[in-house]
């Protein structure tokens, strides 16, 4: 059995991958103090939730942007016998035109792969995380950058820790840009105004896209507030797809994974 693992700073998603593609997948918060043996036991009870158990794993393909989560996960396969391949840009199978190839986020380059193998090129995937980011794909099939912004949450939260008299939110879109109250008039601020947060930069992606000729680009939403109703609102969508790390996973374990999975004794 191969398991797919997206650790990001909120949520570690698991996905259970047959056929090349994920079958079913799991969610749980990310502990970045969690130790080998900690970990064991929430990817067993994940596991067992799905009729299967990590005595039946072989492999793991991991994409995560917490180092010591990623150490945690090197330090089970290597007890348990798991072979392990974590993503990164040494080997991913696309050219990455960026000045730092190193730095760019893992899960990142494999939103980029999917969205080129599975949606065509070139491409914009907008990660709606605890960060929201932007990643483009070339007409000739490149990850060549994008853009970075604080997620939709992050803003609502900061608001409601950061000043006296405003509350924490709900992620509702409001019926109007003008609000009527205090908690319309936050979620007009937050929702409409990070809706043209992602529309401008979409937008500008997609002109400086365009100086280089070919179709225009497909846009794919992913990532945990993907499955919201404001994002279901956002126009000018391709796809929404929120386990696209996990199949873009899949995806590099299929091309990549015999050639450079690491067998561990």
């Amino acid at each position: 059995m191969l398991i797919a693992l997206d650790v990001g700073n909120t949520n570690v998603t698991m996905g259970i991958i047959r056929g090349g593609d994920v079958a079913s997948s799991r969610g749980t918060a990310t502990r970045p103090t969690a130790s080998a043996e900690e970990l064991e036991g929430f990817l067993d009870v994940l596991l067992r939730q799905e009729g299967a158990a990590l005595a039946d794993v072989d492999g793991i393909v991991l994409a995560s942007v917490v180092p010591s989560v990623t150490a945690a996960v090197s330090d089970l396969a290597e007890r348990r016998g798991i072979s392990l391949l974590v993503a990164d840009s040494t080997n991913l199978p696309m050219p990455i035109r960026v000045d730092e190839p190193a730095q760019v986020g893992d899960d990142r380059l494999v939103n980029a792969l999917a969205a080129a193998r599975l949606y065509g090129k070139p491409a914009i995937v907008v990660d709606l995380g605890t960060a929201t980011t932007f990643d483009v794909v070339a007409s000739d099939g490149a990850f060549i950058g994008g853009a970075i912004a604080p997620g939709l949450g992050l803003g609502i939260d900061a608001l409601a820790a950061r000043t006296a008299l405003l509350p924490r939110v709900g992620l509702v879109m409001p019926p109007r840009a003008i609000g009527r109250d205090t908690v319309s008039a936050m979620q007009s601020g937050a929702l409409i105004g990070y809706l043209g947060l992602v529309l401008e930069l979409v937008r500008a992606m997609s002109a400086e896209l365009a100086l280089d000729g070919g179709d225009p680009p497909k846009v794919i939403l992913t990532g945990g507030l993907s499955n919201t109703e404001w994002a279901k609102a956002v126009p000018g969508v391709d796809a929404i797809d929120p386990l696209l790390t996990l199949r873009g996973l899949a995806i590099l374990h299929a091309e990549v994974g015999r050639r450079e999975s690491v067998a561990q004794p």
